[in-house]
């Protein structure tokens, strides 16, 4: 289970931030073709099976990636910084949605909003439990209620990757509350 833990980490890594870590390229929709994939990890040091590719997918908890319809192809759901084209489609977000921090990032969200940082687009929970999880991964969590609703009557667009994460391009300060 280590290594999964392990070799997932590393499938991260290429599909959302450099897929020239395993020499392959993503299309424009982000998605790499399966067969150079595990040759390109299996260089890199990460001797993954197709096998051990399907049940890195089938248990990740935050269902990070998704094969196509014949698994001849996978990419990553969200949280890109190289620029891919993913194809959603503009929805209507609930009334809220919940994004987690780490209390130490809290004064400058404060002040500037959200930005997608190194990422395309601000990532967004569509409860305050998991937004706890996100920001608990970078220090004491901080939980802050956007209005989302409010954002799109004002023009905003969102976006719901396959993996139900919320994407906007930036979340400005007035539509953020901290939640204790």
């Amino acid at each position: 289970m280590a290594d999964l833990t392990r070799h997932s980490k590393f499938l991260s890594l290429i599909l959302r931030h450099q897929p020239e870590a395993a020499g392959i390229t993503l299309d424009r929709q982000g998605w790499a073709e399966v067969t150079p994939l595990l040759a390109g990890m299996q260089k890199a040091g990460h001797p993954v099976t197709a096998e051990m590719l399907e049940e890195i997918v089938r248990t990740d908890e935050k269902m990070r990636y998704s094969f196509n319809e014949d698994h001849t192809k996978i990419r990553a759901n969200q949280g890109h910084s190289v620029h891919v084209e993913l194809g959603l489609r503009r929805k209507e977000p609930p009334e809220y949605l919940w994004h987690g921090t780490a209390e130490r990032f809290l004064d400058s969200i404060l002040a500037e909003g959200l930005r997608p940082m190194s990422r395309q687009q601000v990532h967004l929970s569509a409860d305050p439990e998991t937004a706890r999880k996100v920001g608990q991964r970078h220090g004491k969590p901080v939980v802050l209620r956007v209005r989302a609703g409010d954002m799109h009557r004002n023009g905003a667009y969102f976006f719901q990757a396959d993996n139900g994460v919320w994407l906007t391009d930036n979340v400005p300060a007035c539509y953020l509350e901290r939640m204790e």
